[in-house]
């Protein structure tokens, strides 16, 4: 029997398990190397903050450093999604890789050292500057792989599951990396988890480099370096309102860090703070994951207005207690809320990419995340010192707030996207035709 004479289910059941799948254009290694690689990223600020205050013995000191982590991601960042964007991942990554190893190398014998501060503060900066931007380099991959090899039928589900997965991703490690810091740190030396950051940058960020998929020149949708929306399309009010709520995902992240150090400080036990934070990554990594089985009808303007007031009031309980069971609770209730916002969030920057942007938008999300948390770092400890523990645990209430503003806001900018969308997008569309 042929094709022709087949049933036309039957012929749309064949086609199905004969086109690829997300799993098998990829390959079997990508995601586990895609995971392992963005740890040192998620590293770092931690990693800096713990090292300066055991070397310095300031947890000011350590704050501001990680503050000039995040100040030098926030200007280098995405000059280095936009440069893979033009030259390709692969030469990017490796290089960005072996200056980053190079700067924490040099962050490592710094802060022990009899040099003045200043020179730990370049140190901090070098290291924000060259980090390689795995996670938002993958979500670009991915995207691409999806608009360009699945079948278009099968596209939004794939994209938005992607999505739910590369954000669970981000959300472990993000909690899991500072555990790991504390867990070195505790057990060895605060020099630890800088030498473990070298070491996986080294490994997994070049196999991550040097993967099959990291071959394509253009991360966009189209393969067509000549196909590439203007610049100016990046910096819009859609996108505005993503980078404002990944930042504050970041503050939230930093100032409950710092927090949670200020408080195990108190006590004689600072390194052991990554360990309690770890806490805040059980709900969020399980929510974060169970996105991708939410409903299309549950809306992503919706999901950010019902997850972000959750966070918020995980975020006023830890305010409000000293209690350790308590905080264990309001940590677990704050990740229920965070994970689903951020996949959220990552899903609309994956929607208003503009062409042939992707790696660029997506590193500026991915920036904006340590900018958040090295930001509220730097601040927490300040206050922690001068004001105290309660006043630095109140911080990741406005931190939430946000968070919270920025789903507010993206319903208004999603309202007039939908309002300008029929006549006046179709003209821009023809327009863009006619210039091609």
């Amino acid at each position: 029997m042929t094709d022709s004479d087949m049933p036309a289910s039957a012929r749309r059941t064949t086609a199905q398990q004969s086109s690829p799948t997300l799993f098998s254009a990829v390959g079997r290694s990508y995601f586990p190397i895609a995971f392992v690689a963005r740890m040192p990223f998620a590293m770092i600020v931690v990693g800096v903050l713990t090292l300066v205050v055991a070397g310095r013995g300031s947890l000011s000191l350590g704050g501001i450093n990680s503050a000039v982590v995040g100040l030098g991601t926030a200007l280098f960042g995405s000059f280095i999604g936009a440069a893979a964007d033009r030259w390709g991942q692969r030469y990017v990554l490796l290089i960005a890789g072996i200056l980053n190893c190079l700067a924490l190398t040099f962050m490592a014998w710094v802060v022990f050292s009899p040099l003045p501060d200043f020179v730990v503060f370049i140190a901090a900066f070098a290291i924000g500057a060259t980090s390689p931007q795995v996670a938002p380099m993958s979500r670009s991959r991915l995207v691409d792989i999806v608009m360009s090899v699945l079948p278009l039928s099968r596209r939004p589900k794939v994209l938005n599951a992607t999505m739910a997965y590369e954000s669970a991703a981000d959300e472990v490690i993000f909690v899991f990396g500072p555990f790991l810091v504390g867990l070195l740190a505790t057990f060895f030396t605060p020099v630890a988890p800088i030498i473990g950051a070298i070491v996986m940058t080294l490994v997994f960020v070049s196999a991550f480099a040097l993967h099959p998929t990291g071959r394509a020149r253009s991360t966009g949708t189209s393969s067509s370096l000549g196909e590439r929306a203007p610049a100016k399309d990046m910096f819009t009010a859609g996108v505005f309102v993503i980078i404002l709520g990944v930042f504050g995902v970041g503050m939230v992240f930093g100032s409950t860090l710092t927090a949670l150090t200020a408080l195990t400080n108190d006590i004689g036990r600072p390194e052991e703070a990554g360990l309690i934070y770890g806490v805040m990554g059980i709900g969020s990594a399980v929510l974060a994951i169970s996105v991708a089985l939410f409903p299309s009808a549950f809306a992503l303007w919706a999901r950010l207005l019902c997850f972000a007031p959750i966070l918020v009031t995980g975020s006023v309980i830890l305010a409000s207690t000293e209690s350790m069971p308590i905080i264990v609770m309001a940590l677990l209730l704050m990740g229920t809320g965070i994970g689903p916002s951020l996949v959220t969030l990552f899903s609309l920057a994956a929607e208003r990419a503009p062409l042939g942007r992707s790696a660029t938008v997506m590193s500026m999300a991915g920036s904006a995340i340590i900018v958040g948390q090295s930001v509220s770092s730097a601040i927490n400890g300040i206050l922690a010192e001068d004001r105290g523990t309660a006043v630095a645990m109140a911080v990741p209430v406005a931190a939430s707030a946000i968070v919270l503003c920025a789903g507010v806001l993206n319903l208004f900018v999603g309202r007039r996207r939908d309002l300008s969308s029929d006549k006046p997008s179709r003209q821009r569309v023809d327009g863009a035709e006619e210039e091609i």
